[in-house]
């Protein structure tokens, strides 16, 4: 079986875009997903455009504007018209609270799902506590559980490992999807990640040479 790699933030939009189709693709393939929740600003800051993805206005009108509209409506996934207005407040709370279920051992394909959804189409702010309290309640885990133990150092060392393993394999963006090691980056490569599940491609990523 094949080893389904999924590099992505909680307040992703492409990740919340992908999401449904992701998991209706895994779940046809019989497998499972190796969640990597990861610090995407850190990420993109390093082997991304730049901190602030270095978009000037009519850039960002159109990947973050434009282009999210038209791909939420290929995807069927309901969306804000704009920005979330807490788009820019603390991801560690909830990324840990997704890494946390994975510590105790609880599917967070759900929960991750929910808070993505919640985000992009109902305007939450995932870092309120009592947001998240609703979305894991939702999801069916034990959200006090793990919103306890999401800012632990324990959970947090998880998160920087997974932040510095995206940067190391030239992640550079959200959501990525590693298929046994092969580096596939976007929702719209979604169709190219279920082919290599089914059957691999050739060649080898990264590049030999």
């Amino acid at each position: 079986m094949a080893e389904i790699e999924y590099f992505y933030s909680s307040h992703s939009g492409y990740a919340y875009i992908g999401s449904t189709r992701f998991m209706k693709i895994v779940r046809a393939a019989g497998q499972s997903i190796t969640h990597r929740p990861m610090d995407l600003r850190k990420v993109v800051a390093t082997t991304g455009p730049g901190p602030t993805n270095s978009l000037t206005p009519q850039r960002s009108a159109y990947f973050s504007g434009r282009e999210i509209q038209r791909w939420a409506e290929a995807r069927g996934a309901g969306i804000l018209l704009g920005r979330p207005a807490h788009h820019d407040n603390g991801i560690a709370l909830s990324n840990g609270m997704l890494i946390a279920g994975l510590q105790q051992g609880v599917n967070i394909d759900a929960l991750a799902h929910g808070m993505l959804e919640g985000h992009w189409r109902d305007d939450a702010d995932l870092d309120d506590r009592d947001t998240l309290m609703r979305m894991g309640d939702a999801a069916g885990v034990d959200s006090a559980s793990l919103l306890d133990a999401a800012l632990s150092p324990e959970i947090q060392a998880i998160y920087d490992a997974n932040t510095q393993e995206a940067i190391e394999r030239s992640v550079f963006g959200s959501p990525t999807y590693f298929v046994d090691g092969d580096m596939f980056y976007g929702q719209d490569h979604l169709e190219l990640v279920e082919r290599a599940i089914a059957k691999p491609f050739s060649g080898t990523w990264p590049p030999v040479g």
